[in-house]
């Protein structure tokens, strides 16, 4: 007589150790769960709320400069420090772990420092400094006079130039540094005077900034409206692009080589591939007033922008709005904005005298987490972004609370836009011949490109 027995393994249905959960046995067949679209929805619409409900971006305010921060520079080397120069001529240095001054010099320039940056390498505690009074200053941490409250240390070199400066940057590996002033000079540490002088136009360069990936181009835009490329290799310049308004800050992709990003009088950041200047990337659009720095993450995939109008920004590279927006009642005009190192926070200053701390991801909470921890939260994602687009959800993922003014000069410049669009539809409805082309917004801002 042939007896078949049911076989089961205890391993499926026992714990391992008495702090692990009960394992249950389930069937995925589909037509056993017929409200399963229904709880998938339900778990995500309750996802996006928590997510809003734990949103809160801001950790820290440093105080301590006595005029506002108009230049920043992190220290790829260094995840706890940032270097900031305010309009009075001060230099600290903040550790981000405690969020305390551990360096400073209270005369480092005569008058506003309109630059930073720091010298690589990983055992370096050196960083460059400009400033109006036409001087670039080596600055070491390690100085002993730091401690001293109020007493200036003594810095490693000093660089005289013939016009005040307006931007400093460092070569990623080479003692090389360029700054910025009616010229783009590139400097040797080692000499006292430009080894190359770089030009293309008369007016003011506000910003000069060093390809870190393709080390042997740089990028400079001015008050004439231009962003100019130049190559080192042959010390002279590659392409230059003309805008309708001024750009304010330029940041390259450390990710895309060839990626750049600047901040525009127009309220917009326009993203560019330097082989085809002729149009922008993308337009990032949602800001309200001139955007007055932008830098990226650390992976190229996320950009943080500081404004005017008294925001900051958080935005996919990939996507046209913003998809956060910081900002507190007391603070100012943002002029400098900084991602750090590690992808995790955002730093921004302001013409309030203080340093801001901010989460990159508002909801986003640090520390370690189990794996089931992170199986929910991956879960949770997944979800909201399959039903990104149910309005319900939607609706509970885009909102925010935004300033009054803001909002208002918003609403403003939306109807601006569309009186715009609208007069430009119907004259080319009614013109009888010479209707004009339609120009792509990625074309609008541009004037024209030169290449040599």
């Amino acid at each position: 007589m042939k007896v078949k027995a049911l076989s089961r393994s205890t391993a499926d249905y026992t714990r391992e150790t008495k702090s692990d959960i009960q394992r249950l046995p389930r069937n995925v067949d589909p037509e056993l769960h017929p409200l399963e679209r229904a709880r998938e929805y339900k778990r995500a619409l309750n996802s996006a709320k928590l997510e809003r409900m734990f949103s809160k971006p801001f950790i820290a305010s440093m105080s301590g400069h006595i005029d506002g921060i108009y230049s920043m520079a992190k220290n790829p080397w260094d995840l706890d420090s940032i270097i900031t120069g305010s309009g009075d001529g001060e230099l600290r240095m903040w550790s981000l772990s405690s969020q305390q001054t551990v360096w400073r010099a209270p005369e480092a320039h005569r008058g506003i420092v309109k630059g930073v940056c720091n010298v690589p390498g990983g055992e370096s505690d050196r960083f460059l400094s400009v400033g109006a009074d036409k001087l670039a200053k080596i600055w070491s941490r390690s100085e002993s006079a730091v401690a001293r409250d109020g007493v200036t240390p003594e810095t490693i070199a000093t660089y005289s130039g013939k016009q005040p400066f307006s931007g400093i940057d460092h070569h990623r590996s080479r003692p090389l540094f360029a700054t910025c002033s009616s010229l783009v000079e590139v400097w040797d540490v080692d000499r006292s005077e430009p080894i190359a002088n770089l030009s293309w136009g008369a007016d003011t360069i506000n910003t000069v900034r060093m390809n870190q990936t393709e080390v042997n181009v740089l990028a400079s835009c001015g008050t004439d409206r231009s962003v100019i490329l130049y190559d080192l290799r042959t010390n002279s310049p590659l392409s230059k692009l003309v805008m309708t308004l001024s750009t304010n800050a330029i940041a390259w992709n450390p990710m895309e080589a060839f990626t750049f990003a600047t901040a525009n009088e127009d309220h917009n950041v326009y993203i560019f591939d330097m082989r085809r200047m002729d149009h922008a990337a993308s337009v990032l659009r949602n800001h309200v007033s001139a955007v007055m720095d932008v830098d990226y993450s650390p992976t190229g995939q996320d950009l943080v922008s500081g404004s005017y109008d008294r925001s900051i920004r958080l935005w996919d590279v990939n996507k046209a709005h913003s998809r956060d927006i910081y900002h507190t009642k007391r603070m100012q005009r943002v002029f400098c904005v900084k991602y750090t190192q590690d992808n995790k926070y955002v730093l921004s200053g302001s013409d309030d005298s203080n340093l801001r701390l901010w989460r990159a991801r508002a909801s986003e909470r640090v520390g370690i987490k189990s794996n089931r921890e992170r199986a929910s939260i991956e879960y949770a994602e997944k979800l909201k972004d399959r039903y990104k687009f149910v309005p319900e959800v939607q609706k509970v993922l885009r909102q925010r609370n935004i300033p009054a003014v803001i909002k208002k000069a918003s609403q403003t410049k939306q109807i601006m836009l569309q009186s715009r669009k609208r007069k430009e539809e119907n004259e080319r409805k009614h013109a009888k011949s010479n209707i004009k082309p339609r120009v792509p917004e990625r074309r609008k801002a541009i004037i024209g490109v030169t290449n040599k």
